[in-house]
C-alpha cells in the first residue's frame, strides 16, 4: 500500500504537468511510498500522449468533458490508493 496519493487535475497544461512530475521524481520522496494520478479534464493539447510517453507509471483517468476541479479530485480519490491523499496544482514545483 502507497503511503500517498498525489492527484493533479489537468486541463490543457502540458508543459506545466510535465514540469510538476519531474519536481516530484526529482524531488527527495522515497517512490515506493507514493504513486501520482493525474485528472485529465478533456486536454486537447497532447497532455495526456506526454504522460503517457514520458511518465508511464503515473495513473492516468481521461474525463471525456471537463467535469471541474472538484469532480475531477473526488474521481482521483476514488482511484487512489494511498493513505493520505495530496492535491498537487499543475504548476507546482515540488523541492
Amino acid at each position: 500500500m502507497k503511503k500517498i496519493s498525489i492527484i493533479i487535475v489537468s486541463y490543457n497544461v502540458k508543459e506545466y504537468i510535465k514540469q510538476c512530475i519531474r519536481s516530484i521524481y526529482k524531488s527527495n520522496l522515497n517512490k515506493n511510498l507514493y504513486e501520482i494520478i493525474v485528472i485529465d479534464n478533456d486536454s486537447h493539447d497532447g497532455s495526456i500522449n506526454l504522460i503517457a510517453e514520458k511518465f508511464n507509471e503515473v495513473i492516468i483517468h481521461k474525463n471525456e468533458k471537463n467535469e471541474g476541479f472538484s469532480k475531477a479530485v473526488n474521481i482521483g480519490a476514488n482511484l487512489s490508493k494511498g493513505k493520505y491523499i495530496c492535491i498537487l496544482n499543475p504548476d507546482i514545483i515540488v523541492k
